[in-house]
C-alpha cells in the first residue's frame, strides 16, 4: 500500500511539472512582446524598473532571450555614460569642498571603468547568437565576469561618499543617479544569467 502511494505521489508530481511546462509554452507562444518582457523582469531585483526600461523595446525583443539581455545590457551601458558624463560636471561645482572634489573623482573613474566593462559586455554578447556549446558558454562567462565587475565598480562610486561628513548636495545628486545605473545593471545581469541558464538547459 506503501508503495502504491508513493508511486501515486511520483506520477502526481511529473503530471504537474508537464502541466506547468505545457502552460508555460502555451504562454510563451501566444504572449506579446510586452508580456514577455513583464514575465521576464520577473527575474530581477528590480522588475518595475525592468520593465519601464524595457518596454520601449518590444518590436526589437520580440521573445527572443538573447535581445532581450542584448537590449537590458545597452540600456545599461547608455545610463553609465550619461552617468560619467553628470558626474564630470560636479567637478566644477561652486563651493565643492576638496574631500567631495576627491571623491567625485574617483567616482568619475569606477564609472569610466564601468562604462568600459558594459562596452565589452555589449560586443561580447553580440557574438554570442550563433554560438554553441563550450563556445557559448566562454562567451557568456566573459559577459557576466564584466557585467559583474561594472556593478562592482558602480558600488565602489557611491562608497567614496559614505559617512556623514559627505552629506550634502553632490553627495544626494550623485547617489541618485548613479544608484538608478546600479539597479539596471543589476538588472541586465539577472536577465544575462537567465537567458544563460535556459541555453544550457536547452544545449
Amino acid at each position: 500500500m506503501a508503495n502504491l502511494l508513493g508511486l501515486f505521489s511520483i506520477v502526481l508530481m511529473f503530471s504537474h511539472l508537464y502541466l506547468a511546462k505545457m502552460e508555460e509554452s502555451a504562454i510563451t507562444r501566444h504572449s506579446s512582446p510586452i508580456d514577455f518582457i513583464r514575465a521576464s523582469c520577473k527575474a530581477t531585483r528590480y522588475p518595475t524598473l525592468c520593465y519601464q526600461c524595457l518596454s520601449g523595446y518590444g518590436s526589437a525583443i520580440r521573445q527572443s532571450e538573447h535581445q532581450l539581455a542584448l537590449t537590458a545590457l545597452s540600456v545599461s551601458l547608455g545610463r553609465a555614460r550619461s552617468a560619467v558624463a553628470f558626474v564630470g560636471k560636479l567637478t566644477k561645482v561652486k563651493g565643492i569642498k576638496r574631500r567631495e572634489y576627491m571623491a567625485v573623482k574617483d567616482c568619475i573613474e569606477n564609472m569610466s571603468d564601468s562604462v568600459d566593462r558594459l562596452s565589452q559586455s555589449v560586443r561580447e554578447l553580440g557574438h554570442v547568437g550563433a554560438t554553441v556549446g563550450q563556445d557559448f558558454m566562454w562567451h557568456m562567462s566573459n559577459v557576466q565576469t564584466w557585467v559583474s565587475a561594472a556593478l562592482t565598480d558602480e558600488t565602489t562610486c557611491l562608497d567614496g561618499f559614505g559617512g556623514r561628513r559627505m552629506d550634502g548636495n553632490v553627495k544626494a545628486a550623485i547617489r541618485r543617479r548613479v544608484t538608478n545605473v546600479s539597479q539596471v545593471t543589476s538588472n541586465a545581469l539577472a536577465l544575462i544569467n537567465r537567458f544563460a541558464a535556459r541555453h544550457r538547459a536547452t544545449d
